[in-house]
């Protein structure tokens, strides 16, 4: 099983570090997947869900405001100006990582289109979460 090291870091610190199996990114031309052994890339981010499929199978999101991903074939870094991951141990971990992630959306609210695609998915990762 080949997995690559994939961190994602906000001006406030790390909040993302492992190794993933795969990582779907919004870039500004559409969303991409990376695996390992891709090709180097520097790119630009938009604001989206960051869907990372860990070692386990499982899926864990991210939603990003904008920001920079520069990928090679062994490691992934997304550099983001603002980030909330969709994660938590119990609802109130889960309620309170949505209210932030609706704090984040309203931020980035003149990105139009994005909105509606982050929305969407936001809603599907806290039904998944559950």
């Amino acid at each position: 099983m080949d997995t690559f090291k994939l961190e994602i870091v906000t001006p406030n610190g790390l909040i993302y570090a492992d190794e993933a199996l795969s990582v779907t990114l919004p870039g500004e031309e559409g969303e991409f997947g990376v695996l390992a052994g891709h090709s180097s890339i520097s790119t630009l981010l938009e604001a989206g869900v960051v869907d990372i499929e860990k070692t386990d199978k499982s899926v864990e999101s991210v939603l990003i405001n904008w920001g920079v991903v520069n990928v090679d074939e062994e490691k992934v870094v997304v550099l983001v100006e603002g980030a909330v991951a969709i994660r938590g141990e119990s609802e109130s971990d889960v309620a309170r990582a949505l209210e932030d992630a609706k704090e984040l959306v309203k931020s980035i609210e003149d990105s139009g289109a994005a909105i509606a695609t982050v929305s969407a998915k936001l809603e599907n990762a806290a039904q998944k979460l559950i």
